[in-house]
């Protein structure tokens, strides 16, 4: 393999029910381990998000510089953005004190400014043309920004608006099957509906996380985050073995 197809390779799996599965998955596990470090452990968000931000560049840095799509290092490449995903948007609604509307609004604007720059820079922002490390590097970007918008947007829902763990989980339920249906009967572009969908599992997840570690008293389960990250962490790694990976398809 010459250099020039070395750069062209999309590591980046297909989009798939069973990626979605994984997907969730991986975004739950980010709301209980990132509250495991940052609560139970009493290290604070700020150390919590620098942990977690160190072994996100270092997971970014093998996914860049890997010769073909991995799906181990792929999805721990995800899993290491919503768990700073987590304690990022934590410590900016509550030690910063912005509360979950304003740090809502102030991701959603970077999440935007991160797509318009992307495509403005290379002119796509679909997963079939992140072939090239820059692509790669505005990928994780916006990734990263979705999935702290996301923590802050499942906590507004479920906090502020008073849904509550499963309302909120209802809702980003329906809101993510009106996406599906968009998909399958109108000409709405499929790279809109994938960004949107994307951006609403992590809601999803994270309320869902919540759901399993607060206390009863808050209408949690309150399962320990130690057992509940594992478990989760667990079903992932069996779903990786069980269901197809396979790197997207490149086209242009």
């Amino acid at each position: 393999m010459n250099a020039e197809q070395k750069e062209l390779l999309v590591k980046v799996p297909a989009i798939t029910l069973g990626f979605w599965i994984i997907k969730i998955l991986a975004t739950t596990l980010g709301e209980t381990g990132g509250d495991a470090v940052s609560m139970s452990m009493n290290l604070g968000y700020l150390v919590g998000t620098a942990i977690f931000m160190a072994l996100f560049v270092v997971a970014i840095a093998f996914q860049v510089r890997a010769g073909k799509f991995h799906p181990f290092l792929y999805w721990a490449t995800i899993v290491a953005s919503t768990t700073v995903g987590t304690t990022l948007a934590d410590y900016a609604t509550r030690s910063l004190g912005i509360g979950y509307t304003g740090g809502s609004a102030l991701l959603l604007s970077l999440l935007a400014a991160s797509l318009f720059i992307w495509h403005k820079d290379l002119g796509r922002v679909d997963i079939s043309s992140i072939d090239t490390p820059k692509a790669e590097s505005y990928y994780w970007l916006t990734i990263m920004f979705s999935q702290t918008l996301g923590t802050a947007l499942g906590d507004w829902t479920a906090d502020t608006a008073g849904l509550g763990y499963l309302g909120a989980a209802a809702i980003f339920g329906i809101l993510l099957m009106l996406v599906v249906a968009l998909y399958y009967f109108t000409a709405i572009s499929k790279t809109v509906l994938f960004w949107t969908a994307f951006v609403l599992t992590r809601p999803l997840g994270a309320v869902v996380g919540d759901f399993l570690d607060k206390p009863a008293t808050q209408g949690g389960l309150e399962f320990s985050r130690y057992a509940a990250t594992g478990v989760l962490l667990a079903a992932i790694v069996i779903l990786i073995l069980v269901l197809p990976q396979r790197a997207a398809s490149k086209s242009h």
